[in-house]
């Protein structure tokens, strides 16, 4: 009796997580490596879970030293971003070493606009996250 019951709170839960992401557009900071010249290279995968292919989708980021303080700001644009597809995109981040950013704060999306659509306050469909040292956050 307990291990039917404990599989199925587990199915219950494993379902809810499934369902969350559905719809979504999730943002994962996935890997830092060095740059060649110095710098950071920063790995971003793009988990399209939604109906609308983006055509155009810019993020820009508030890079944040191991002190908490705005080292730059920097424009990405990782457009197009396919439906129901999972997207790598890598991205410069110039003269800071990977172990000197302790954050990245999505702080505006100056474009964003499904494929024969009108653009859309993007914001509400975001599900972020971070495999790296840094948070990834808005």
């Amino acid at each position: 009796m307990r291990k039917s019951l404990f599989g199925a709170v587990v199915l219950t839960l494993m379902a809810a997580t499934a369902q969350t992401d559905e719809g979504r557009l999730g943002i994962e900071l996935n890997k830092f490596e060095p740059a060649d010249g110095g710098g950071c290279r920063a790995f971003f995968l793009f988990r399209n879970q939604t109906d609308n292919s983006f055509e155009e989708f810019e993020m820009s980021l508030a890079i944040l030293d191991s002190d908490g303080v705005i080292d730059r700001l920097l424009s990405i644009d990782a457009a197009p971003l396919p439906v129901q597809r999972t997207v790598l995109k890598l991205f410069e981040i110039p003269e800071i070493e990977c172990s000197n950013i302790s954050e990245v704060l999505l702080h505006d999306l100056p474009a964003c606009k499904p494929q024969n659509a009108e653009p859309l306050d993007c914001f509400p469909l975001l599900a972020l996250g971070s495999k790296t040292s840094a948070n990834l956050a808005q």
